[in-house]
């Protein structure tokens, strides 16, 4: 079995990763964090899993490509340059990158693809999501996985259809455009609720996280899929075979 390295592992899903590593029999082949030697990990590892912060994937990136070992890469909060950095690291090792390794998250980013793709533009879509008090960036990651999903569903891309904000005197509702509201209090670990709205009718497609180790297991399982996987960009949904 795979030895799994984990950039991040002073971090809560380090740790989590850690745990349900040990007590599932899975080899961890160690831990690195701002200060420690990612290079080193990159060549004690079979495949790395990278839940640190954006500022440190470029270096993170480089060193499993100079390793060639697998990435899987959780940390959100990502830009265009960091998909850059992604698809070019892709040329050389197996990546797969998700703002989500919850098993259910990525069977409901599915479902809301397929949705999307039956109903068509007369439904609007709107995604809500709730996370702790410590969370740092909004909409969530998993929020925007669900909006690309939506978005492919209808054939176009979240970067023209996305709405993050309604405040103030904006007007009507523009057909076609998939909206985002983001809560955050107390210790909710991740609540997303996608809603399509069509005339007399609601569609909800939900999925509440209600334990860490959620993610945990699907970074696992991820991170032992990915290991003898030729180059390239992958993503969840491929883990679980759609």
């Amino acid at each position: 079995m795979a030895a799994i390295g984990i950039y991040g592992s002073a971090g809560r899903m380090g740790r989590a990763i850690a745990t349900i590593a040990h007590d599932d029999g899975v080899a961890i082949a160690g831990g690195a964090d701002a200060s420690d030697d990612a290079v080193a990990l990159a060549h004690a590892a079979d495949v790395l899993v990278d839940f640190s912060t954006p500022a440190a994937l470029e270096a993170h990136l480089a060193a499993a490509t100079g390793a060639r070992t697998p990435i899987v890469v959780g940390t959100t909060g990502l830009n265009s340059t960091h998909h850059a950095l992604l698809d070019r690291a892709a040329e050389t090792i197996a990546v797969l990158q998700t703002g989500n390794t919850s098993l259910g998250v990525t069977l409901l980013a599915n479902l809301v693809r397929e949705a999307a793709a039956r109903l068509g533009p007369d439904w609007d879509i709107e995604i809500a999501e709730m996370h702790h008090r410590h969370k740092v960036d909004a909409p969530s990651g998993t929020a925007l996985l669900l909006g690309d999903a939506a978005a492919k569903g209808r054939g176009t891309t979240l970067g023209e259809e996305r709405v993050d904000s309604r405040a103030g005197l904006v007007g009507a509702r523009t057909e076609g455009t998939i909206g985002f509201a983001s809560l955050r209090g107390g210790s909710v670990i991740g609540d997303h609720m996608v809603v399509f709205a069509g005339e007399g009718e609601r569609i909800e497609l939900g999925h509440r996280g209600e334990d860490r180790t959620i993610f945990a297991r699907g970074a696992i399982k991820a991170a032992l899929w990915l290991a003898d996987k030729p180059a390239g960009r992958y993503g969840m949904s491929e883990v679980l075979g759609f």
